[in-house]
């Protein structure tokens, strides 16, 4: 299995194209939300498909507040884009300005 890592709670990985990733962020989809279950609890909480139809994940975990964002290419390989701390799920929509309804 390839090396999955986070180095602290502060770390943020900018994303370059899927295909400019270093194999260290990057792994089989499978071997990804199998490690961001293990080892920080995540689970998928929302879904996009992306340019070149890649499919970004957002993980995130309600007891530790964790959170992960994904892109795999058509291909299956994932990679790692960011992670960071202090997520929280919205129970509503934020109302448009001018937006009466």
């Amino acid at each position: 299995m390839k090396q999955i890592f986070r180095t602290g709670a502060a770390l943020l990985v900018l994303a370059a194209p899927a295909s400019a990733q270093t194999l260290a962020n990057c792994a089989p989809r499978d071997q990804v939300v199998a490690r961001l279950a293990e080892k920080y609890g995540e689970t998928r909480q929302s879904i996009g498909l992306g340019s070149n139809n890649q499919m970004m994940e957002v993980f995130a975990s309600s007891r530790t507040g964790s959170w992960t964002i994904t892109v795999t290419t058509a291909q299956g390989l994932t990679c790692l884009i960011a992670s960071g701390q202090a997520f929280e799920t919205l129970t509503a929509a934020l109302k448009t300005p001018g937006d009466d309804a």
